[in-house]
């Protein structure tokens, strides 16, 4: 594992570099061009083969090692967000969209993970699989990279046997700062669904609205009954979260439209609790509606991803792994959940393995813009941490597991 640490921080470099290069090339959902290319000619050069085009511009390698065994992957996200950068960096993105999740950073590190493990054939029994996403932070229309990659067969030809990803950045604060690895032995973040309450009532001018069924009101009532769900009907140990982020109703400020229109999003940690209060929102919305001679048309949104699962055993050879890397003081046990959401859930649902932190975001040199901000960045002197944990995971993973 030393050599291995040693192979890290002397491709600590080359590391930043890619990460530079790509941030300043920032595309966003599924159409990741240059992205695509660059992540293909960065595997032409160490000589690993790979297929392109994955589901739009998804990329697929496969490293084979010096003898047969299991299937290890790994999987990064490539995508950006449609964010103008004001971030004041070198290297900033000026193509109006930016790199503010850390994406960038996930695929250079699996990128100095491919060309460690490459450089290290000879130890590695078995294969491993890298798969560079694009769509991870959504698309406008269906679902996103992770269940389209799948549905055109990212994870056959070989299916991998344990697969194992990471987020950068500062989603978990407390306790936690650059250098260090956290972990968590079971559902690490939520769900991310989605739903649309369409208020059906019945317009009239705004001096008579007793010749009304105002829609405004109706969803002010549901709106305010939908909270009782977390606050009334949850088990208060049981994280959930139900936020309605958009109201749209009227034309003109004397006019009560005919219709109202709410959407929102759900966040939870556990299937059960996903689908009952997916229930719950159509129980109290269809009810509240009616008592109030209205009515609504609900559409949920099961596209969006599932609660991230962490396989309990696959984590703690992770634990261990990165403790023989950095030491015990640096790698730590995340206490609580986050309600964001990550689509490496649908890759979880299929295949056992963790998604772990890598904290990246150091105060000390003014990072302090949380992810998804136009001015988020992060402390580039940590980036050696990622590749030395994946490829130290999947040969000792590989050599374990045969």
């Amino acid at each position: 594992m030393e050599i291995m640490k040693k192979q890290a921080l002397a491709l600590q470099e080359q590391i930043v570099t890619w990460r530079r290069d790509l941030h300043q090339i920032p595309e966003t959902e599924m159409d990741t061009v240059q992205t695509e290319a660059y992540i293909c000619a960065r595997l032409d050069e160490m000589g690993i083969p790979y297929r392109k085009g994955v589901a739009g511009h998804g990329v697929v390698a496969v490293l084979e090692g010096s003898k047969p065994g299991k299937v290890f992957a790994i999987r990064a996200d490539c995508d950006g967000l449609p964010i103008k950068e004001e971030a004041d960096l070198p290297f900033a993105s000026t193509n109006g969209c930016m790199h503010a999740c850390g994406h960038d950073v996930h695929t250079a590190m699996a990128l100095g993970a491919a060309k460690i493990l490459a450089d290290n054939k000879d130890k590695l029994e078995g294969r491993v699989k890298f798969i560079f996403q694009p769509g991870e932070e959504g698309c406008k229309e269906g679902y996103g990279g992770a269940k389209r990659m799948i549905d055109d067969g990212a994870l056959e030809d070989p299916r991998p046997d344990v697969l194992i990803g990471l987020h950068t950045g500062a989603i978990w604060k407390e306790n936690f700062k650059p250098g260090d690895i956290g972990y968590h032995y079971s559902g690490i973040m939520a769900c991310m669904d989605r739903f649309e309450i369409l208020v059906k009532g019945k317009g009239s001018h705004g001096a008579y609205p007793h010749g009304s069924i105002d829609p405004i009101s109706i969803a002010c009532q549901i709106i305010s009954e939908l909270q009782t769900i977390v606050s009334r009907e949850m088990n208060p140990v049981e994280p959930a979260v139900i936020s309605i982020g958009e109201i749209h109703a009227g034309t003109a400020f004397n006019i009560i439209p005919g219709e109202c229109r709410i959407s929102g999003t759900v966040r939870a940690l556990s299937t059960e609790t996903r689908k009952f209060m997916a229930s719950r929102i159509e129980e109290i919305a269809r009810t509240v509606a009616r008592g109030m001679r209205g009515d609504i048309e609900l559409r949920y949104g099961w596209e969006g991803p599932s609660p991230v699962m962490n396989n309990a055993e696959v984590t703690e050879e992770l634990r261990k792994v990165a403790v023989e890397i950095l030491g015990e003081e640096h790698v730590k046990e995340i206490k609580n959940a986050s309600m964001g959401g990550e689509d490496i859930a649908y890759f979880l649902e299929e295949i056992p393995g963790t998604f772990f932190f890598h904290p990246s975001c150091n105060e000390e040199k003014g990072q302090i813009y949380p992810h998804h901000n136009s001015r988020f960045a992060i402390d580039e002197d940590v980036l050696w941490i990622g590749p030395a944990v994946m490829s130290t995971m999947a040969i000792e993973w590989l050599k374990k597991h045969k």
